[in-house]
């Protein structure tokens, strides 16, 4: 059936679930979405656990199991998480293998509170795909500026990143030098140069943070422009020479994933970022409800322009309104980096008092 979804995929767009919980798996939701709506891998982050484990019974079994081994909250949660993830990985394997490695991802974050650990992140990072144990788990450490050395750490050290909590193309161009440092370090060293790296751009928290700045014909507009403006840079990047000669060797594209691409307006339509980012060679992960929405009703039209499009006149008029996108840009990759830290907090919050509760049950 030619559905929407599928029509993104055929244009050459990979269209993940940006959600993960034992009761998708359970019940069957995801291998729904991946036979019937062309979803190719799977995102998630701290928010999305903490709701997954912190509501309804799923988790109940498993975290007295791990709670009477005497396992404490964080250790316990990423025992949770990659039972999930690992799960989920292997649901996709057929895509990768398919795709040698281009699609079928997973991702897992290391914790929030090393990001300014650059170390500790490495450490987490390599520590969390050995005991994961699939080729298809991406481990998602933060691009702010002090993740930048442990993403191309992590890249020499063979370990495959999806690189988060970007907001502009600044953001995004120093992401991309880390990774093709790290890929040329591997080359020097005799190494393997095939490490597979994803760029995650945040899209709708942009039109979020002006809102109340702005004129009403600039809503929900801010997104799409910095993201236009960013996928003009992806696709300079991949025809400069630099990365030419990296390609030659071995090497593969780090490509350009839209995040965060939920319709936060209720004015505004439910699949505007994803009928808006359509654009071959990225990725576009989405809700749950952003999904359903798309596969009912959704519709493949133009494709994002490769030169920019309108995207700096747009910029322009944003400014001349008083919207400064480089220090919002700063400002929102900060709020994000602060967002994920509290609902981590509040992640091992719950792990805690629920496993005080099962195992007090016993």
């Amino acid at each position: 059936m030619n559905t929407p979804t599928k029509k993104l995929h055929d244009l050459g767009q990979s269209l993940w679930i940006d959600n993960i919980s034992r009761e998708m798996l359970v019940k069957g939701t995801l291998a729904h979405y991946i036979a019937d709506w062309s979803v190719t891998g799977l995102t998630s982050n701290p928010t999305i656990f903490e709701h997954a484990i912190g509501h309804g019974d799923f988790y109940d079994e498993a975290v007295a199991r791990l709670a009477l081994r005497g396992q404490p909250a964080e250790e316990l949660f990423f025992s949770l998480a990659l039972e999930d993830l690992t799960a989920a990985a292997d649901l996709f394997r057929p895509v990768f293998d398919a795709t040698d490695g281009l699609d079928g991802w997973v991702s897992l974050e290391v914790s929030p509170l090393l990001a300014d650990d650059t170390a500790k992140t490495v450490q987490a990072a390599a520590s969390l795909h050995k005991l994961a144990d699939r080729p298809n788990l991406f481990i998602k450490i933060p691009g702010t500026p002090s993740g930048v050395n442990a993403i191309e750490q992590s890249i020499f050290n063979g370990v495959p990143v999806n690189v988060t909590l970007l907001f502009s193309r600044e953001h995004y161009l120093a992401t991309a030098e880390a990774y093709m440092c790290g890929i040329e370090r591997r080359i020097q060293a005799g190494l393997d140069p095939n490490v597979r790296s994803v760029a995650s751009l945040f899209i709708s928290r942009w039109d979020v943070g002006v809102k109340q700045e702005v004129t009403p014909p600039l809503h929900n507009r801010l997104g799409i422009a910095i993201a236009m403006r960013t996928y003009k840079a992806y696709r300079e990047l991949l025809a400069s020479p630099r990365w030419q000669r990296l390609a030659q060797a071995g090497a593969r594209p780090q490509r350009l994933l839209w995040a965060s691409t939920g319709t936060k307006d209720p004015a505004a339509p439910d699949t505007l970022y994803v009928e808006a980012l359509a654009a071959p060679d990225t990725i576009n992960t989405i809700p749950e409800k952003t999904l359903a929405a798309f596969a009912d009703h959704g519709t493949v039209g133009a494709v994002l322009p490769v030169d920019g499009g309108y995207a700096e006149a747009l910029l322009d008029e944003f400014r001349r309104e008083g919207v400064d996108d480089e220090a919002l840009a700063a400002r929102l990759q900060r709020e994000g980096a602060e967002s994920f830290t509290a609902s981590w907090q509040l992640l091992l919050e719950r792990i805690r008092e629920k496993s005080a509760i099962l195992v007090g049950a016993l």
